[in-house]
């Protein structure tokens, strides 16, 4: 086997609260990093010299099963239908959709007369032509005028997240003069189709102004409507469903804040709906003459939905429609011109809750299974009795239905085809409980084939993210059969740091209890073990981002219950990070771990589990990490350095792999079919160390 690439060390020392830390890797980050978000050619030398080592070392110990990989790939693509299409999506006197073309890597965009079948397409926007000859190619966003004769969009061309907005006259197919680069891809349209809204990327890559552009003009000339100072804050631009108003929002995790322009009135200074107050989060919509208001103020943890006059938004005037109850999480809601939708979480389970806004009546749609997923999908129409949703589950493939509210009935308009074909029969999904450390009870969703022996000889592939309050649906995954017909049984830990049992369920998995997170998955890995499903060290753990913290930090914590490790983007250097008020989203994330600029608790919190820090002289299982050199979210440098100091410290033998993705960003590569190649390379590394392959 080929010796792996030796990082040479190059001791930096930093000092902050009377503490002192080493870092022998820190010459991984390019101190030019924003210019190699726009230009990765700009990377210094002796950086891509060694990122580029690692790609060939890890493409050599993985040769045996090249292979295998292209079996892997094969067979998923071939469970992806390749001539696909939406649901047509009806507005004004269109219906708009996308679909995939055989062969093709990206989506098309149409439209159709409503009602006018599918010989009266008309395509208003080809991915797979723009993406020709370009490395990375993202559509970010899409949005038809009020009047239907223009279209904006905005593409991403290296994976940064830089976009450039374009717009298309929809009637010649022309493009117009108008160009607007260094934005994020938020675009919401004025009503009379004559001015767009949009965000701007500052320097260091965070979403800081909403700017106006009216068509025609120089884009240099356009119009501040909105600049963010503080920079803990994101902002982003839309507008509310019933089209009537613009809405900037500026927000961090905890903390938000919008102010609204009415879409008829696009010149109009924007009007703050109610001022900030750490901690308190809310959303909006508007209905007639009044907002509707999604929020945890006065200690609604869970949220409640108020209401308040258009002309009276301050929190004195806020009036609960919906009270908060505990243990229900209103996650969402969306307005109709006579219904209300709820999207909520109860006991772990999403439900969608309907209110007649004329006679208060409210009722639920009612699902089977044990474990499953829901989604209220977007829509162009506010006047209609139809909620269009989706369902899927860890055996069923996902369905879009129509709902009529005012019959309650629902249609099937899709449900994804599997080619190569699908049996929901085969397999089974269940839904376990186990004790955490401190007694909290953590859901554990598992999918594995029904003629599996569940005799703890299976291999089991465990999943968690655990930050940022986002929950891991129970819902389906065309890929991951891929191992589950190979023998592994599948599971997602549903554990603290996500919203899965409500918020308190998030709060009690970050800042000062973030290693609630860590613990609740090492309890999910031994409560698995204890059930059967598997035996110790016979467990892979997976996760990406955030979730590649959670397991860098179980690897380090039991490394003896683990086969392998898989980091994809793993955020892991978090001390580092969380230092550095220059990165993208340091000063927006300290809510979410902790400020250890300004505060020596939480440096030394963040401190005692951050993967990086805490590589320790001990056994690891094999490690597979993955990055993107364009990635704003979590850089290039953080799974480089995480592999560099693990190859130094660690006292196994065990496959230690690093791959950058030196053409992409955070979601690694663009097409369809491309991002299957890199599931491929995990899935093949996994079935490689089980001796499956």
């Amino acid at each position: 086997m080929p010796m792996p690439p030796e990082a040479p060390k190059c001791p930096e020392t930093h000092r902050l609260h009377d503490r002192e830390r080493s870092d022998d890797y820190g010459w991984m980050k390019d101190p030019a990093w924003q210019k190699v978000m726009r230009d990765p050619e700009v990377l210094a030398p002796e950086i891509r010299a060694y990122l580029e080592a690692n790609n060939s070392y890890t493409e050599s110990v993985l040769a045996p099963q090249k292979a295998l990989m292209d079996e892997l790939f094969e067979e998923m693509k071939g469970r992806i239908k390749e001539e696909d299409s939406s649901v047509p999506s009806p507005d004004g006197p269109f219906e708009y959709y996308h679909r995939y073309e055989q062969g093709g890597q990206h989506p098309v965009f149409c439209r159709r007369a409503k009602g006018g079948g599918e010989a009266a397409e008309q395509v208003i926007l080809n991915g797979n032509l723009l993406a020709e000859g370009t490395n990375f190619f993202r559509i970010a966003a899409c949005r038809q005028s009020p009047d239907h004769r223009l279209l904006a969009y905005a593409v991403d061309l290296s994976g940064s997240e830089y976009t450039t907005i374009r717009i298309k006259d929809l009637e010649s197919g022309e493009l117009l003069s108008d160009e607007i680069g260094s934005a994020q891809g938020d675009v919401a349209w004025s009503a009379d189709s004559s001015t767009i809204f949009y965000t701007i990327l500052d320097d260091n890559h965070r979403p800081c102004e909403v700017r106006r552009h009216r068509l025609g003009d120089d884009p240099k000339e356009d119009v501040l409507v909105y600049s963010e100072a503080d920079p803990g804050f994101f902002v982003g631009v839309g507008k509310t469903e019933s089209g009537r108003f613009v809405a900037i929002s500026s927000h961090d995790h905890t903390t938000s804040e919008i102010r609204v322009i009415p879409a008829e009135a696009p010149s109009d200074a924007p009007w703050l709906i109610a001022p900030r107050t750490s901690d308190v989060e809310y959303d909006i919509a508007d209905h007639g003459e009044r907002f509707y208001i999604l929020t945890n103020v006065d200690g609604a943890e869970d949220f409640k939905i108020v209401t308040c006059p258009l002309d009276q938004t301050g929190p004195d005037s806020w009036q609960d429609l919906v009270a908060h109850r505990p243990g229900r999480l209103i996650k969402h809601i969306r307005l109709f011109a006579n219904y209300m939708v709820r999207l909520e979480t109860v006991e772990g389970l999403p439900r969608i809750a309907i209110t007649d806004l004329t006679s208060g009546e409210e009722h639920a749609i009612a699902f089977d299974e044990e474990a499953y997923d829901l989604g209220i999908q977007p829509g162009y129409l506010f006047d209609t009795t139809v909620l269009r949703f989706s369902y899927s589950s860890m055996t069923t493939p996902p369905r879009i239905y129509d709902y009529d509210m005012a019959i309650r009935e629902r249609v099937l308009r899709k449900e994804q085809e599997i080619p190569s074909g699908h049996n929901p029969a085969d397999y089974l999904t269940a839904r376990i409980t186990v004790p955490s450390h401190d007694g909290a009870e953590v859901p554990v969703s598992l999918l594995y084939r029904k003629d599996l022996a569940l005799d703890g000889s299976a291999p089991l592939l465990l999943y968690g993210y655990g930050s940022y309050g986002h929950s891991m649906p129970a819902s389906f995954s065309t890929n991951r059969l891929s191992l589950v017909d190979r023998g592994f049984v599948y599971a997602i830990a549903h554990i603290r740091g996500g919203m899965d049992k409500g918020y308190h369920w998030y709060s009690s998995g970050k800042l000062l209890t973030k290693k609630n997170t860590f613990l609740d998955f090492v309890a999910a890995a031994e409560g698995l073990i204890g059930a059967g499903y598997t035996r110790k060290g016979r467990i892979a753990i997976h996760g990406g981002s955030a979730g590649g913290m959670l397991v860098g930090a179980v690897a380090n914590m039991r490394p003896d219950l683990l086969k392998a490790v898989v980091g994809e983007v793993p955020f892991v250097d978090v001390l580092n990070t969380m230092c550095d008020d220059t990165l993208p989203l340091t000063p927006p994330e300290w809510p979410e771990w902790g400020n250890p600029i300004a505060e020596a608790e939480a440096y030394d919190y963040i401190a005692s589990y951050s993967p990086y820090d805490n590589v320790a002289a001990q056994d690891y299982p094999h490690i597979l990490a993955t990055a993107g050199l364009t990635d704003p979210r979590v850089t290039y440098w953080e799974p480089a350095k995480w592999v560099a100091r693990l190859r130094e410290l660690k006292t196994d033998s065990n496959l230690l792999l690093l791959r950058t993705n030196m053409d992409a960003g955070h979601a690694g590569a663009s097409g369809r079919f491309d991002r299957l190649k890199e599931v491929a390379l995990v899935y093949a590394f996994l079935l490689r160390v089980y001796e499956m392959a």
